[in-house]
């Protein structure tokens, strides 16, 4: 009977953890895409682990790989404000210093629709900040939600 008292005690702080977990992985994801639309190329680096990995799923099935320099040079290069990617955050899920989220979106360039699908988070959590280490997405034309 005590374990059970002791349980229901301690269920809102485990709960309270995890929600807390949650905020910190979705504002390094968030930054990501903050960094996007302000064309800020320190904040899209930050957003990456030292070694992180960013791809792309074409059509066809191809996976096609950028490196994160380099698309942090081109995100700087655009127009302020012309790089807007929408995203929900539809599943999290964390193990220790892992995250996996799952997040459709929809891209728009210079406030037109450009395309969506979906974004396949890996984050690792080291020195108390979470960082993306791999990024895959899908990307279409159709079926999408605007």
């Amino acid at each position: 009977m005590k374990i059970k008292i002791l349980l229901l005690c301690l269920l809102p702080i485990l709960g309270f953890s995890q929600t807390s977990e949650e905020s910190l992985i979705k504002a390094s994801i968030n930054g990501l895409f903050d960094g996007m639309k302000t064309s800020d190329s320190s904040k899209v680096s930050k957003a990456f682990s030292k070694n992180a990995v960013l791809q792309t799923i074409t059509k066809n099935g191809e996976v096609k790989s950028e490196n994160i320099k380099d698309f942090a040079v081109s995100i700087s290069k655009a127009e302020k404000g012309s790089l807007e990617e929408r995203i929900t955050f539809s599943n999290i899920l964390v193990d220790g210093n892992l995250a996996s989220v799952w997040t459709p979106y929809e891209f728009y360039y210079k406030s037109q629709f450009s395309h969506c699908g979906v974004n396949s988070f890996q984050l690792v959590k080291s020195n108390s900040e979470w960082k993306i280490q791999y990024i895959i997405d899908t990307r279409r034309k159709d079926n999408c939600k605007k």
